[in-house]
């Protein structure tokens, strides 16, 4: 028998009862949800009680992440979803990342002396601000699989931010990473106090202006944000800061096209595991993960113990080899998956697998016709960021997105009351290397 999974992380879980932390197992016959916050899953599952989709429930717990989880994800980033539909077996993938404005170039994070600046220098500020994606991503998605209005899955983050939610401990925590917060004038004003302290856990915070950007969203669509006020006002957060700023035209924001593209397939012992393709690294090295492991016997391998700890980071060490080199936008660049994909690949690379001792440095392999291979290597240092969502409607209608900002709080920039991402910086900073 096979059986098809999704890729996924479980955070926060809801079956039908009241939404429970990480660590208690639930199970449903009727529906589940899970996100990294609990009023994010409290707003899907209401959806899903309207009458509403898998789809519908996932908007409805991003819009609320928005607020909540600001460090991770929210409508100024980007996203890929993957969809599963019930009713025919389709798995369709819709990707929402960031695009690059039109100022952009391949020495974008170099110095005027060629000297490459340092992640956390490019990090912050205009300069690694994409176009972001997920809600044109998503009003496609809805237009596909919605089953509520659009402007109803509005209303729980519009009420969160109106009338104010709870500093969680983990919103607390993450904001005392932020160096220099000063520098950003709205998101200081927005989670610091009067003498510079975080404000504290437990503290009401209401978000007026996000408030009002998911008003003119809900009534306007999309276009709200690519073709109205709130272009504007991310194009003038890029260029004003103080902070390495940059240029995004109203012409990049207004040009984005989200994308739905093929899923990532392999099946893996009686799975068949489908994930995202290129532009995303994910599905694939999920998928190389999983096959370098097929030829051990992993049933008889206990969960969490020293064994299966090496055996998998092993072979993570092998597939994140191959995903810094090879992988990319397929848009620009040829991205051999099938090659990255193939058994008898992935068979000879498992033989550098030693169940007794680590490899050390992992390298990538050789595909045939990327022998000359110049890419740069990815090294960038993302911190605590990006979020998931996975859900399963009454009618067996499955989504699993991946949501992010990039580095935890993004660029640090905001506009309309929310976070701008730093996504550029998934770029190779070098675009070639001798």
């Amino acid at each position: 028998m096979v059986r098809t999974a999704i890729l996924s992380s479980f955070v926060a879980l809801f079956a039908f009862a009241m939404p429970v932390q990480a660590g208690e197992p639930v199970a449903s016959a009727d529906f589940m949800v899970s996100t990294a916050n609990p009023l994010a899953t409290q707003a899907a599952r209401d959806m899903i009680m309207k009458g509403g989709s898998a789809v519908d429930a996932t908007i409805a717990a991003q819009l609320v992440l928005t607020l909540t989880e600001p460090q991770s994800s929210g409508i100024g980033g980007g996203a890929f979803m993957l969809h599963f539909d019930a009713g025919n077996g389709a798995i369709v993938s819709y990707d929402g990342r960031e695009t690059a404005p039109a100022s952009a170039t391949s020495d974008l994070f170099q110095h005027p002396d060629g000297t490459v600046m340092g992640w956390l220098e490019a990090a912050e500020g205009g300069i690694s601000v994409g176009v972001p994606g997920v809600l044109r991503m998503l009003e496609m998605a809805h237009a596909e699989h919605g089953k509520l209005a659009w402007a109803d899955l509005f209303e729980p983050a519009i009420d969160l931010a109106e009338n104010g939610f709870q500093i969680s401990p983990r919103l607390y925590e993450v904001l005392d990473w932020v160096e220099g917060p000063e520098r950003f004038p709205a998101f200081y004003q927005l989670y610091f106090d009067d003498n510079g302290e975080r404000k504290a856990v437990g503290t009401r915070l209401t978000n007026p202006a996000l408030a009002a950007s998911l008003h003119a969203l809900a009534e306007g669509g999309a276009d709200a944000l690519y073709q109205g006020t709130l272009a504007l006002e991310i194009s003038e957060a890029v260029a004003g800061t103080s902070v390495n700023p940059a240029v995004m035209t109203l012409e990049d924001i207004a040009r984005y096209e989200a994308v739905e593209r093929p899923a990532v397939c392999v099946d893996y012992r009686i799975w068949t595991v489908c994930g995202m393709g290129p532009p995303s690294s994910g599905g694939v090295t999920v998928a190389q993960i999983l096959l370098l492991l097929e030829g051990f016997d992993m049933a008889s391998v206990e969960p969490g113990s020293l064994e299966a700890v090496h055996l998998i980071s092993e072979a993570e060490r092998l597939a994140y080899a191959d995903r810094n080199l090879y992988l990319a936008d397929s848009d620009f660049v040829d991205v051999p998956v099938e090659a990255l994909i193939d058994e008898d690949y992935l068979a000879g690379r498992a033989t550098l697998i030693d169940p007794d001792a680590s490899m050390g440095e992992a390298f990538p392999g050789v595909i045939e016709g990327w022998d000359d291979a110049v890419y740069a290597p990815n090294a960038g240092d993302h911190g605590y960021s990006t979020s998931h969502i996975s859900i399963v409607d009454r009618e067996g209608n499955a989504v699993s997105m991946t949501t992010s900002i990039e580095r935890g709080f993004g660029s640090r920039l905001m506009a309309g009351g929310f976070m701008l991402n730093n996504e550029l910086t998934d770029f190779s900073f070098e675009a070639e290397v001798d």
